[in-house]
């Protein structure tokens, strides 16, 4: 292997190390604060429907399955597990990751807010 392309590896390998060490260092605490924004659409009870479904027990579970709430076809056919990445990429821009989504939050913009959430989302269970 060539200097670039090992160099190029390692850049890639330790972004990625990066950006999962970022993500698991969220705070729960400071995750539970932001997720105020979220509280008008989306319960932390098991099977609470609001506009949006609950999100007790979201960590994990296939997308568009939680009990006793109206998926879009593009939510329920999206072939996604809600994990640490997912999360991260649909809460940063929904539409962007299901472009038809039934939800109209346009994202959490900042990585902190979004490892957050993640680290607040992880304890709903």
């Amino acid at each position: 292997m060539n200097k670039a392309k090992f160099f190029a590896v390692a850049l890639a390998s330790a972004m990625a190390l990066t950006s999962a060490t970022a993500m698991a260092a969220g705070d729960a605490a400071k995750g539970a604060e932001v997720f105020k924004k979220c509280k008008a659409c989306h319960s932390i009870k098991a099977g609470k429907k609001k506009v949006g479904p609950s999100m007790f027990g979201v960590v994990g579970r296939k997308a568009g399955t939680a009990k006793d709430y109206r998926f879009s076809k593009a939510m329920k056919s999206s072939g996604l597990t809600w994990d640490e990445a997912t999360l991260d990429k649909f809460l940063k821009k929904p539409k962007k990751l299901i472009k038809k989504t039934k939800m109209g939050f346009g994202g959490l913009k900042k990585d902190s807010q979004r490892a957050d959430v993640i680290a607040y989302m992880k304890t709903l269970k």
